[in-house]
């Protein structure tokens, strides 16, 4: 099943879709049993895994578009923004509710006492099936004994909560590795789920004003990323752009956009 268009952001693939056509997409991938990773990308995605970039053009990686940046830079490059909001936050317990049956979820990063909380959460709020978890130090120190346990577990979803660019490096250096249907990167969505950082309130995320509330919850972390990065996101953005008269990607597996 093809998602659509692919809107090349910064020499990226990111492809245009709504919540349901993911989720859709994805438990499809399940019943069929193939794999795919899911990347979210925003503005901090772009701007810490350039490195990382040509290995993502890949038919088993999927990056979907996350922020108010994005959504800039799509109306500015191509002539209109993404279609919706796609972030992992709200989209992995989209994807559980959307799902016939409780799936098997495997956690992986964060520090112990979160994600041990984020387990209960996911368990008791979104009953969903936890079959294993693992925290993003000391259990990560010995990458072939961690993959053997997610394995073992025959989870169907791996989360990967180790932040930009660690966690799209550690699933893309072992993708191939794992027996798991969907693998994604949720960044600090452990920390929501255990209630150690708080979301914005419904009328700021509607206003796409959240990245404004977490940086003033959080002011010396994420200075940084929301100035100095935003300005090397937009050149970036700037130096990938398409020519003028050119339209949207529209293939499923797009060639870069160099």
């Amino acid at each position: 099943m093809s998602l659509g268009k692919v809107v090349p952001i910064a020499g990226f693939p990111v492809h245009e879709a709504t919540p349901q056509d993911l989720a859709i997409h994805l438990l499809s991938v399940l019943r069929q049993h193939e794999k795919i990773s899911l990347l979210f990308a925003n503005s901090n995605f772009v701007v810490k895994c350039k490195a990382l970039l040509n290995r993502m053009y890949n038919d088993s990686v999927l990056i979907v578009n996350d922020g108010i940046g994005l959504d800039i830079v799509a109306k500015c490059l191509h002539g209109r923004a993404f279609k919706a909001n796609l972030n992992g936050t709200d989209f992995t317990p989209y994807l559980f509710r959307e799902s016939a049956r409780p799936l098997r979820v495997f956690l992986l990063g964060g520090r112990p006492e979160i994600v041990e909380k984020a387990v209960k959460h996911v368990e008791e709020e979104l009953h969903q099936v936890v079959v294993g978890y693992c925290d993003g130090y000391i259990g990560l120190r010995n990458s072939k004994e961690i993959i053997e346990r997610i394995n073992s577990s025959e989870a169907e979803v791996l989360l990967v909560a180790l932040g930009n660019p660690l966690q799209e490096e550690w699933i893309l250096n072992h993708r191939d590795a794992l027996d798991v249907g969907v693998v994604t990167g949720v960044g600090a969505l452990f920390d929501f789920w255990a209630g150690s950082k708080p979301r914005a309130p419904q009328f700021i995320q509607k206003m796409r004003m959240e990245w404004l509330y977490r940086l003033c919850h959080e002011p010396r972390r994420l200075m940084r990323r929301y100035t100095l990065d935003m300005l090397v996101f937009f050149a970036q953005c700037l130096k990938y752009r398409k020519g003028p008269n050119s339209d949207l990607i529209s293939s499923d597996r797009p060639q870069a956009d160099f």
